[in-house]
C-alpha cells in the first residue's frame, strides 16, 4: 500500500517540478512537508517563483488554492469577512471565499507575512494550530489546509517580524534562491515559456495526488517507518550539542559557542524533525531511518527553532545555520 502511495507522490513532486527550473531541492522539501502535514515559511528574493511553486502544488493537489497579501493596514477580519453595499444600499457581511471554501482548501499562501500586524499573526497561529477559526456564530474547520508564508527581506519599515511562537509553528523554512547554472539562466530568461506563469502551471495535471487522502497516508508513513535505537540516539546527541554547543566541542571561529544558544530547539521542534525525515525516507523506499534523512533536513526544521544571542541575532539567519552545520561535525554519525 505504501509503496503504491510514494508512486504517487513521487509523480506528484515530477509534475509540479513542471513549473519550477533549476529548484529540484526545493520541490522535494516543499514535497516532504506537504506529507509531513507541515506549514511552510518560504524564504527568497522577489521573483524567484515562490508563488508558483505552489499554485503548482496546488494544482497538483487537486484543491484550491487561496492567497492573501499582507499589508500594515490589515486586520484579522479581512481573513474572515467580506463588507460591501448592496443594491439596497445596506452594508452587508459574508465570509471570505477561504472560509466558504474551507473543505476543500489545500493550499492558503500569506505573501508578504511581516506586513501584517500581530493581530493578524495571532489569527493565522490558530489556523496552523487548529486548522479552525470561528466566525458567524459556527467554527470553520480546514481539514486538508497547509499554510504557505514569506517575508519581505529587504524593507524595514512598516514591517512586523513574526514571534517565535509563529515561526515554531512553521514545520520547515525553506529557501529559493536564483539558480547559479548559466544553462538555467538563460532558460529563464530567455525561454518564453517561463515568463507565463499560467501556462507553466496549466502544464501541471490537475488531481495527481488527491489532497483529501494526505492525513491518512501521513499518519501511515508515521507509523510504519522505524526508527533504531542508534539512530534515536544520534538524533538525541544532535539535540543536545544544538542546545549546549560549547558542551558538545561544536566550534566556530567567530562565534563564542558557549553563550550563542538563548532557547529554542524544544521537543516540539525534534518531533518534527524525525517527523519530516520519516517521509523523506518514505520518499526514498525505505521504511527505516537512516543519518542522511535527518541530516538532509536538519537545518529547515530546525535552524528557524532555535534563538541565539541578539549581537548575534542581528546577522539574521546566517549564525544557526552554521552552527547546525557545525553540530554534524562534533557528532559522529552512526
Amino acid at each position: 500500500m505504501l509503496e503504491e502511495w510514494r508512486e504517487r507522490a513521487l509523480e506528484f513532486e515530477r509534475e509540479v517540478g513542471k513549473a519550477i527550473l533549476g529548484q529540484a531541492h526545493a520541490v522535494r522539501l516543499l514535497t516532504i512537508s506537504i506529507f509531513a502535514r507541515g506549514h511552510v515559511l518560504l524564504e527568497g528574493d522577489v521573483g524567484v517563483g515562490k508563488t508558483t511553486l505552489l499554485r503548482a502544488a496546488s494544482r497538483a493537489l487537486g484543491g484550491d488554492f487561496s492567497r492573501v497579501e499582507g499589508t500594515v493596514d490589515m486586520m484579522p477580519t479581512d481573513i474572515v469577512y467580506n463588507t460591501y453595499l448592496a443594491d439596497d444600499g445596506r452594508p452587508r457581511i459574508e465570509p471570505t471565499a477561504m472560509l466558504e471554501r474551507s473543505d476543500r482548501l489545500s493550499v492558503f499562501f500569506f505573501n508578504e507575512i511581516n506586513r501584517a500586524r500581530p493581530q493578524v499573526h495571532s489569527l493565522l497561529l490558530r489556523l496552523m494550530a487548529e486548522r479552525t477559526i470561528s466566525a458567524f456564530n459556527r467554527e470553520y474547520r480546514f481539514p486538508y489546509l497547509q499554510v504557505f508564508a514569506d517575508r519581505n527581506m529587504i524593507e524595514r519599515e512598516e514591517t512586523f517580524e513574526l514571534p517565535a511562537a509563529a515561526r515554531d509553528r512553521f514545520l520547515m523554512e525553506i529557501a529559493i534562491a536564483a539558480p547559479e547554472d548559466d544553462v538555467v539562466r538563460k532558460q529563464l530568461i530567455f525561454d518564453p515559456k517561463f515568463q507565463d506563469a499560467d501556462a507553466l502551471i496549466a502544464e501541471v495535471r490537475p488531481g495527481v495526488f488527491d489532497y483529501r487522502a494526505i492525513p491518512a497516508l501521513s499518519q501511515m508513513v508515521q507509523d510504519n517507518v522505524s526508527a533504531s535505537d542508534a539512530l534515536q540516539d544520534y538524533v538525541i546527541r544532535l539535540w543536545g550539542a544544538l542546545i549546549d554547543p560549547g558542551h558538545a566541542g561544536v566550534s566556530l571561529p567567530d562565534i563564542d559557542v558557549s553563550n550563542v544558544v538563548k532557547g529554542g530547539a524544544s521537543p516540539r521542534g525534534l518531533a518534527a524533525l524525525t517527523r519530516a525525515a520519516r517521509v523523506r525516507a518514505w520518499l526514498e523506499g525505505r521504511s527505516y531511518l537512516v543519518p542522511e534523512d535527518v541530516r538532509s533536513i536538519f537545518v529547515e526544521v530546525l535552524a528557524h527553532r532555535v534563538f541565539v544571542d541578539p549581537i548575534y541575532a542581528m546577522r539574521g539567519d546566517e549564525p544557526v545555520k552554521r552552527l547546525c552545520r557545525a553540530v554534524f561535525e562534533a557528532i559522529p554519525t552512526p
